[in-house]
Formats: C-alpha cells, sequence, structure tokens
C-alpha cells in the first residue's frame, strides 16, 4: 500500500515536471508561476563540490556510469586537464548492499590515504550538519562507517586527525576520537546533554554568530580545543505543532529572547587520548560575554579566542595556555556602535605575526599584527572596505574582494603583504567584465574558481589561473538556463541612484515591463531587506526569486529595491552603523526619502499604486514602511516578519540595539508594532507557525494590536513551516502564488 502511493506521488512529480516542459515549449517568451516554481526551466547547474588538492589538482564529484549509481570522486590537473578517476563509486558499495553511498560531501585526509564520506544526512535548524560517516582506506580498499553502535545520522563535524590515522566527531553533545584502523573510540566527555553542550552551540550561536563546528585538533594531533555551553539558564520557547498528529503538542528551542539568559561558553583543552579537561580562565561573566571564535594559534602549546563582551562594542583577542589555561589579551578592537567577528585571522612568518579585520580606521581594512599585538601594520588601501581575504604568503599577496565605485558589485584585487607606504593594489578582475565576482583560490593561488553573474545573465563557473586572470576552462556555462532567459526577450535592469537629501545617496535597481510607457501612471512594488544581515542592489543573478520580480513586471508593475543606510554595503563603517540603537528608524527614514524623491523625479509613477514587501528583516521593514509611513504606501506584504523586536533572540537584537531594559523608548521606537494604529492600506502578513528563528509569536501580537485599533488586514499562516517556508510538497508554489494574487488583487497591475 505504502510503495503504491509512493509510486502515485513519484507519476504525479513527473506529471508537474512535464506540465512545466510543456508550458516552456509553448511559451518560451513568457514567465508563470508554474515555469518558475513547478518545472526546471530556470533552474542552474551545480559544479562540486570541489576540493583543492594540497599537492596540486583538484578534486569534484562526477555522476558514475557503473550499475551502483552514486557519484565518482574525479581528480584534474588544472593545467592539462587530465583527468583520473581517484575513488570509483563501486569502492563506495558498503558491504550487504547494492547501492554507493551518496556522498553529501567529503574530505581527503592530510596525507591523502584516506576519505571522509559524509552521508545520510539530518537537518539541525538551518543546515544538514548531523549525518553517518565513513572512511575509505585507498591503499586497501576497506570501507567502514565510523560511529560504532551510534544511531543512525548521530555524528557530526567529523575531521582527521593531523596524521591521518584518527577521525574526531561530536555525538550527542560529547566528543570522540575513533582509530580508523582498530576502530577503537575514546570518549573525551562525557556530561553532554541537552543544556551541556560540547563541541557544537545551541540555537542562538548557530544562528547569529554562526558557529556550528565547535572543536579543533592541535597541529600535532595530541589535543583538541573546544567550546562547552551551559545552556541551563535558557528558557524554552515551545513552538506548537497542530497538524501532525490527532492531538497537538509542542517542541521545546531554548531561545534566549532580548534581555534574557544566555548560555555560559568556556573552552577547554582536552587531550586527544582521554583525560581531564583544562578550561581557559577567560575574565567575566560566561553568560554576559561570548567566545565567537577559537582556534590553534600557529603552535600545539596555544589557542587563540575573540571574546565579545554582551553589548558586542569590545572584541579582545586572546591567547590562551593550552596546559595551564591561562590567557592574555593580546589585541583590542572597541567601537561606539558595535564590532565584527574576524573570521580572517591567519598566521604568518611561523606565528610570530596574524592577519586581522578591523574598521577602526572608519574601513574594512587587513591589518598584520605582531604576536604580541604591539605592532598593528595596514595591508589592504584606506577608504575601501575589503572582504573575502586569501592570504598566499608564500608569494607575498593579500587578496581581497573589493568594489570602491559601486557597492552593488565585487571584484577581485591584491596587494602586497609587505603593507610599505605607497604599495598600490591591482585589480584582477578584468575591467570589461563588471557585475558579481566570487573566487575559491588554490592553495598555491595558481589558481581559482571563478564565478561569475549579473543582474541579468545567470553565472557562469571557469577554473581561471592567476594572476593574469586566464580561463582555464569553463566548468559551468549554464547554457540551458541562458537560452531560456534569452527567450523571455527581458528588458534590462536599470541601476540608479537616488539622493535622499542632507548628503545621502542610496543605490537602487529597477524592472519595467516590456511595455512600458513613461507617458502613462505605473504601480510600483518595492522589494526591501533594510536590516544588516544584506542587501538587495546587487548585480548579481537572483535565481527564481528575482525571475518573478520579473513575472511581475510582465503583469505590468514596475518593480523597485533600494539599499537604505544599515545594510552591509561596503560603504565604509560610519554608512553600516549609523542605526544604532535605530533600528527600523533611520532605514525607514531613508526608504520613505527614496521614495519621495524618485516619485518627484519620475512623473510616471502612480503615486497611488505603491506597493512594498519583503520577508524576514524585510517582512519587519515592510510592516516599518507602511505603519510609518501609511500615506505612502498603499499595499504591503510582509513574511515572516519581527512586528516587536523584543521577540527577537539576544545575539543579533542587542549587537544592533544595546540591552532592551537600557533604552526601552529606543526599542520600542524600533519596533513596527509600536505604530499598528497608523494602517491605512491593504496588509497581508505571511508566516510559517513552525518558524523557529522568528516565531509566529510576533506575529500574534501584531494581529492583537491591529484588533484592539480596529484595524482590517490579511493573514496567511503555513502549518509547521519555518522561517524559508519551504517544507512541503506544493509549499513555494503557493507562497508565491499567494503574494501575487494578493498583490493584482489589492494593488492594480497595468498603465493607465
Amino acid at each position: 500500500m505504502t510503495l503504491h502511493i509512493l509510486s502515485r506521488r513519484a507519476l504525479a512529480l513527473v506529471a508537474v515536471t512535464l506540465l512545466g516542459s510543456a508550458l516552456s515549449a509553448q511559451q518560451a517568451d513568457t514567465l508563470t508561476l508554474d515555469r518558475l516554481f513547478a518545472s526546471r526551466d530556470f533552474a542552474g547547474e551545480r559544479f562540486g563540490p570541489a576540493r583543492w588538492l594540497s599537492g596540486g589538482g583538484y578534486t569534484t564529484l562526477e555522476p558514475s556510469d557503473s550499475a551502483d549509481g552514486g557519484s565518482d570522486i574525479v581528480r584534474y590537473d588544472p593545467a592539462t586537464g587530465a583527468r583520473k578517476i581517484l575513488v570509483s563509486a563501486k569502492r563506495l558499495v558498503p558491504a550487504g548492499r547494492s547501492q554507493a553511498l551518496e556522498i553529501e560531501d567529503y574530505n581527503w585526509s592530510p596525507d591523502g590515504k584516506r576519505l571522509l564520506v559524509y552521508t545520510n544526512s539530518q537537518r539541525v535548524w538551518r543546515q544538514n550538519t548531523r549525518g553517518d560517516y565513513w572512511v575509505l582506506d585507498l591503499a586497501t580498499g576497506a570501507l567502514r562507517q565510523l560511529g560504532g553502535s551510534a544511531p543512525a545520522s548521530t555524528l557530526m563535524f567529523a575531521k582527521f586527525s593531523p596524521d591521518g590515522g584518527r577521525v574526531g566527531y561530536v555525538r550527542q553533545s560529547n566528543l570522540y576520537v575513533e582509530d580508523v584502523v582498530s576502530g577503537r573510540i575514546t570518549q573525551l566527555t562525557t556530561d553532554g546533554s541537552r543544556t551541556t553542550i560540547n563541541g557544537t552551540f545551541d540555537w542562538v550561536y548557530e544562528e547569529e554568530l554562526d558557529d556550528r563546528d565547535g572543536w579543533r585538533w592541535s597541529p600535532d594531533g595530541a589535543k583538541i580545543a573546544y567550546w562547552q555551553l551551559d545552556a541551563s539558564g535558557v528558557r524554552d520557547f515551545l513552538l506548537i505543532d497542530d497538524t501532525d498528529s490527532l492531538y497537538s503538542f509542542t517542541k521545546p528551542v531554548q531561545y534566549p529572547k532580548a534581555g534574557t539568559t544566555n548560555s555560559a561558553a568556556r573552552v577547554g583543552v582536552v587531550a586527544a587520548a582521554g583525560g581531564a579537561t583544562t578550561w581557559l580562565k577567560v575574565p567575566g561573566d560566561p553568560r554576559n560575554n561570548y567566545i565567537a571564535r577559537l582556534d590553534w594559534a600557529a603552535s600545539s602549546s596555544e589557542v587563540v579566542v575573540q571574546h565579545l563582551n554582551r553589548l558586542q562594542n569590545t572584541l579582545e583577542l586572546m591567547l590562551g595556555d593550552a596546559t595551564t589555561g591561562a590567557v592574555k589579551a593580546i589585541l583590542t578592537d572597541r567601537d561606539s556602535a558595535w564590532t565584527e567577528i574576524v573570521d580572517d585571522l591567519v598566521w604568518l612568518d611561523g606565528g610570530k605575526r596574524f592577519t586581522w579585520v578591523s574598521e577602526r580606521d572608519g574601513w574594512r581594512r587587513v591589518y598584520a599584527v605582531s604576536r604580541d599585538g604591539a605592532t598593528i601594520q595596514p595591508i589592504s588601501p584606506a577608504g575601501v572596505d575589503a572582504l573575502s581575504v586569501t592570504i598566499d604568503e608564500k608569494g607575498g599577496w593579500l587578496y581581497y574582494i573589493a568594489s570602491p565605485d559601486d557597492a552593488g558589485q565585487r571584484y577581485l584585487w591584491r596587494i602586497s603583504l609587505s603593507g610599505k607606504a605607497g604599495e598600490q593594489p591591482q585589480r584582477l578582475t578584468p575591467m570589461n567584465e563588471p557585475g558579481w565576482h566570487s573566487y575559491d583560490i588554490s592553495p598555491d593561488s595558481r589558481y581559482a574558481f571563478h564565478t561569475w553573474s549579473r543582474f541579468d545573465e545567470p553565472y557562469t563557473i571557469d577554473l581561471i589561473a592567476l594572476p593574469k586572470h586566464a580561463v582555464v576552462r569553463t566548468m559551468v556555462d549554464n547554457a540551458a538556463l541562458r537560452k531560456n532567459v534569452a527567450a523571455l526577450g527581458l528588458p534590462p535592469v536599470e541601476f540608479f541612484r537616488v539622493d535622499v537629501g542632507h548628503g545621502v545617496t542610496l543605490d537602487g535597481w529597477m524592472i519595467k515591463p516590456k511595455t512600458f510607457d513613461p507617458a502613462k501612471k505605473w504601480p510600483v512594488l518595492f522589494n526591501v531587506y533594510g536590516e544588516p544581515a544584506g542587501q538587495t542592489v546587487t548585480d548579481r543573478w537572483g535565481g527564481n526569486f528575482a525571475l518573478w520580480h520579473r513575472y511581475l513586471a510582465q503583469l505590468g508593475y514596475v518593480v523597485m529595491s533600494v539599499d537604505n543606510r544599515g545594510t552591509p554595503a561596503p560603504r565604509g563603517r560610519a554608512w553600516r552603523k549609523i542605526v544604532y540603537k535605530k533600528i527600523g528608524v533611520i532605514a525607514s527614514q531613508d526608504q520613505a526619502g527614496a521614495l519621495t524623491a524618485l516619485l518627484h523625479t519620475n512623473p510616471w509613477m502612480d503615486s497611488t499604486r505603491i506597493g512594498i514587501w519583503g520577508w524576514s528583516g524585510g517582512g519587519s521593514m515592510t510592516l516599518n514602511m507602511i505603519l510609518r509611513y501609511p500615506d505612502l504606501y498603499a499595499t504591503g506584504m510582509a513574511v515572516a516578519p519581527v512586528p516587536d523586536i523584543h521577540y527577537y533572540d539576544t545575539i543579533y537584537q542587542e549587537r544592533y540595539m544595546g540591552l532592551p531594559q537600557d533604552d526601552s523608548a529606543a526599542w520600542a521606537q524600533s519596533s513596527p508594532i509600536t505604530f499598528a494604529k497608523n494602517l491605512k492600506g491593504h496588509l497581508l502578513v505571511m508566516h510559517g507557525s513552525g518558524d523557529d528563528n522568528v516565531h509566529y509569536q510576533g506575529t500574534e501580537s501584531l494581529v492583537n494590536r491591529f484588533i484592539e485599533n480596529g484595524k482590517q488586514f490579511d493573514l496567511m499562516v503555513y502549518p509547521n513551516r519555518s522561517h524559508g517556508i519551504f517544507e512541503g510538497r506544493g509549499t513555494t508554489r503557493h507562497v508565491f502564488g499567494t503574494l501575487t494574487r494578493y498583490l493584482t488583487e489589492h494593488l492594480p497591475a497595468g498603465a493607465r
């Protein structure tokens, strides 16, 4: 019976795919919701995952021709393109099975003699970080699953030891080391539980500090440094599941709301063979400080940690003695707003110096700092934000991404590591290739995987030779996607800048219908994000999400987006941090100022048909705009918003607002719910009831406030869906169908 049902579902999926193909063939020049969300007409090609090899060359996954299915791991020589199958899929068929392991990720041992395969993964909050690990010995062909009698999909963050003979991993909040030949397992911690978390993190550390893998091998493989979190003081937030059983039940999530108790974090060092842990003697209350980053400090005797105070305006870099636990601060960054964690710390000169990224002079610059912190030398140029740093110590180069003249684009630059006065950076990305460029540079900096796209141009991935940026071969050309996009005959996006007064100029883009006539009046829909976590005005391919905006233009809307101050554009510290303690306030002023200026300079904009929509922070900004400026916006669509910032988590909200108990007035002024009484236009609020990130609780509080003030609005709830509202068959198609219907019903399309 079950197989029959699954077969019918499979047939239905095939039917949907065929329907999408049929629509594509019949209406190649037309976008539809089904083409966007029920077919693969606009799906891009994939490449990898690829891994650079320390000895030269790279490996990638390719579909196997064998009957065992699965993928082969293939090595390529970058210069010649010579291809060799290093691991065929048939070598990854476990004993007693007929199919090869599905490789979700893989890594090589440092000596290249063993392969670690990650498979059968399960989702943990945002990502699939829990699964099964297998080790393949390339010489003997032995394939063995790690974990002993561990339940399926319970291992996390497995890594080879430096000698390649052991693998460490986290299982159910405890650390283990396993010998890859004998299978002998050593349990390093025994106190792991729901509230004592070893080697990984709680919800808020993962979401807001991007911490997931919480342990590190020492360079000599003798020790392991790891985080331990005590989450016993963090209250549970209960997600209510009404639909997955006859009776409803709750799903508890330990979630620290702004101003409440955090987990206490500490760092320990334990022998890889087992024994007592030496805890670092980091000063201060661990519940009111954060240990944001941890690694070994270019030796096996010291670790380096990044220590943040709760307000996140002081970042201390500390060295910790692995034997005694003694710590000393060697560098401190302070900011009147907030500091940024450094992910580009690289040790130089055998550990005598390290790279550091700081906004201490008003721009995100790269510095070389002596091990004792006494000497701080700038490397990257002044007046430019340096992003995505790569160090070529042997060649003497700092590679970084920057875009000094256009905040919506990204290019590769390099400059000498010497930091000598007068050194000028070199732009390596060709001048005739504007757009968005990203690079995965080889260990010897001779090659890179180069991904390039533009707003109207799908991405390509090339293997290039550096520093000349010469294309060696194309890995992904997306020919089918390009053909389908070209068939639409879309008018190009228009990038613009708008002066909102007081010396402030904002970046924006607009999409117009093919039939646009400036002599007529057109409705305008703004897409907004507006918070410190993301930009919307970028010259890069946006996939089906961006094509949906094209679909709306096809219906007769002009679609626009503007980046206000406070978004993470490379326009300097002052641009990004002016919103401190004024989240929602400054951003709303900028968005309203942009709309007012655009109405003045573009008489074709119909001031009675202005709409706005956004997701997450963009949902919050949508509420801000339609409630703070009700006379400007006729329709809003807020997806998964934060109506009251008191309901969001500690790390994110306190970083930008301080503590709620210290300035209640500022917190009220930054919350859209404060202005609920102002609602005039049409408003749709959309939320997943299972959202563990932005809780549905916030939307319910907004509903109550609207009721209190006699305001009519519309609500669409997706049962048990998370923040992305994508779980369940047909959900994404339904989400965008609902948004489209609401827009066309309440903000009439077409020229007048």
